[in-house]
Formats: structure tokens, C-alpha cells, sequence
């Protein structure tokens, strides 16, 4: 099959596409660097042309208020181009527990995006990951100084970039789901542990404090983020780490 990857130079996209190649597709990676943008419209005609398949991985550059207007404009556009040039399949990556977190702006932004997609004229996959656990290094530097770290004990189940982009592409390359799968990793660590096993691994002296209220997850109530009947990847944290 052809399958243009919008998103396709980024983390989980380049993988995907190299999967996808590997597995004797045609996968044609599409993003800013090769001239299009998904908000104005540029060039997305062109990159769906003849695909098969359209997978949309492109992500809104701010977690704000400003992303649901982001996944808005850009799904619009992007279900347009894809109608008009005949794709038979639309598939996007979003999170898990997305639609139970109300209160942050991003996650309300990606359940828009999933709502959008389902509502559209274009049979659908929509993959649901757990966090990324590249992730991490991010998440700790939210709440970080020189001493410290802040986290909140909020469950999270993180999985490798490499286990996502795998299931991306083989949500690609089979039949519309027109539903959802959740894929998430195999070990469920509250975020302060998480953290704690990180630095240590690392050699940094910082001492993680468990802070209920401390950064982006403190708002999540529960274990929403996790999902025990996922399809679960294979990649340990402790191995990720190692690699």
C-alpha cells in the first residue's frame, strides 16, 4: 500500500515509516521540512495523492489552550485532502485515558482530535498509548532545582517511542479498527517512583519529593493513565534505561 505519514521526520513518525518500508509498503514521510503545513492547507493535496493510507502524527506545538484549535484546523484540513484523494483509511496516535482528564487543555484537545476523526467520512484507527518514556527526562525537569524534583504519585505505565510506532504501523498497514486499541507498557510505576529509578540510574544526587500538587499530572485523579487490558508492549523500563 502507499501511506503518507504526516508527521513522519518526528520521534515516533521516522519509525513508523521505516517499519512501514521494511514491511514492503510504500510510507512517504511529510512534515514542515518537506513543505507542508497542516494549519494553512500547503501542500497536503499533493502529499495524499494516490495514498492508500493517511496517518497523522503531526502534534500541536503548545500543551495550552491554544491546542484544541491546533488538532481543530489541522484534522479539518488534513480528513479534506484525504476524502478528496481517495484514502480508505485514517489512523492517529493519541493517549491513553485522554477523554478523563478534563482539566488539562492538552488531553482535551487530543479527545477533540479523536472525536473529529470518528465523526468524519474516512474509515479510522485511533491508537492509544500510555506516556512515552523519552518522556521522562522532560516530565522531571517540570518540577526540578538544584536539589529536588517534585512528583506527584499519579500511576503511569510508560512505554517505549520504539513498541508505538511499531503499533502504529500495523494499525496502518491492517484493516480500520473504527474504534480505538490501547497499547501501553508492560510495568505500572507511580510517577514519584518513576522518578527515583530514573535518577538513580542516571548517577543525579536529587532527591525526588512526593508532591501531590507538583506539575502536569498532579490534576489526574486515579489510575486513568494506565490501562492493565492494553495490549502491552515488550520493552522494560529498566532495559529501556540500559540501552
Amino acid at each position: 500500500m502507499k501511506i503518507a505519514v504526516i508527521g513522519g521526520t518526528g520521534l515516533i513518525g521516522s519509525q513508523v515509516v521505516k517499519n512501514l518500508n521494511a514491511a514492503g509498503h510504500e510510507a512517504v514521510p511529510h512534515s514542515k521540512s518537506t513543505g507542508i503545513d497542516v494549519i494553512s492547507g500547503q501542500g497536503l493535496d499533493e502529499a495524499v495523492v494516490g495514498a492508500d493510507v493517511v496517518v497523522n502524527l503531526t502534534n500541536s506545538p503548545t500543551f495550552d489552550e491554544a491546542s484544541p484549535a491546533f488538532f481543530q484546523t489541522s484534522m479539518d484540513n488534513l480528513l479534506a485532502a484525504a476524502r478528496k484523494a481517495g484514502a480508505g483509511h485514517f489512523v492517529i496516535l493519541s493517549i491513553v485515558g485522554t477523554d478523563q482528564v478534563p482539566e488539562l487543555d492538552y488531553y482535551r484537545a487530543k479527545a477533540l482530535q479523536e472525536n473529529i476523526l470518528a465523526a468524519g467520512p474516512i474509515p479510522y484507527s485511533i491508537v492509544r498509548a500510555t506516556q512515552f518514556m523519552e518522556f521522562m527526562d522532560a516530565v522531571l525537569s517540570w518540577t526540578a532545582d538544584s536539589d529536588t524534583v517534585r512528583l506527584p504519585a499519579t500511576p503511569i505505565q510508560p512505554i517505549a517511542a520504539k513498541d508505538v510506532a511499531a503499533a502504529v504501523a500495523e494499525a496502518a498497514a491492517g484493516a480500520p479498527l473504527n474504534g480505538v486499541r490501547n497499547i501501553a507498557g508492560p510495568e505500572i510505576f507511580s510517577l514519584d517512583e518513576l522518578g527515583r529509578i530514573t535518577l538513580s540510574r542516571k548517577g543525579d544526587n536529587r532527591t525526588v519529593v512526593t508532591d501531590p500538587t507538583a506539575g502536569m499530572f498532579a490534576v489526574v485523579k486515579g489510575d486513568v493513565l494506565t490501562d492493565k487490558d492494553a495490549r502491552l508492549a515488550p520493552t522494560r523500563y529498566a532495559d529501556w534505561l540500559s540501552a
